[in-house]
């Protein structure tokens, strides 16, 4: 069976760093795009960015850019999220997720990606 398996989320202080991982197993992802998204309690699932299979291309949403860094390591089938300067508002369930059918694309649309991690929880406190 495919999955995705998120870790690192935990508490950290306003100004903190988290660095998320995203292990993937079951097949290889080396070709397709990959993504972040979170979701606070009683908001909707957010884009948060997106990488393309190399790596090269990402891209973020305006409330993480200069703050967030998304990478991958292809042989270990696995992506990252550094997270710097966190803020309260970062507060939310961080997924992990991937393409099967998107191949050598980009997506921040959640319906593009058909595997899903089961969630990570990142708390940032004042």
């Amino acid at each position: 069976q495919v999955q995705l398996v998120e870790s690192g989320g935990g508490l950290v202080q306003a100004g903190g760093s988290l660095r998320l991982s995203c292990a993937a197993s079951g097949r290889t992802f080396s070709t397709s795009p990959m993504g972040w998204f979170r979701q606070a309690p009683g908001l909707e699932r957010e884009f948060v960015t997106t990488i393309n299979w190399s790596g090269a291309t990402t891209y973020y949403a305006e409330s993480v850019k200069g703050r967030f860094t998304v990478s991958r390591n292809n042989i270990k089938n696995t992506m990252y999220l550094q997270m710097n300067t966190l803020k309260p508002e970062d507060t939310a369930v961080y997924y992990c997720a991937a393409s099967s059918t998107l191949r050598f694309r980009t997506s921040m649309n959640p319906d593009d990606y058909d595997y899903w991690g089961q969630g990570t929880q990142v708390t940032v406190s004042s």
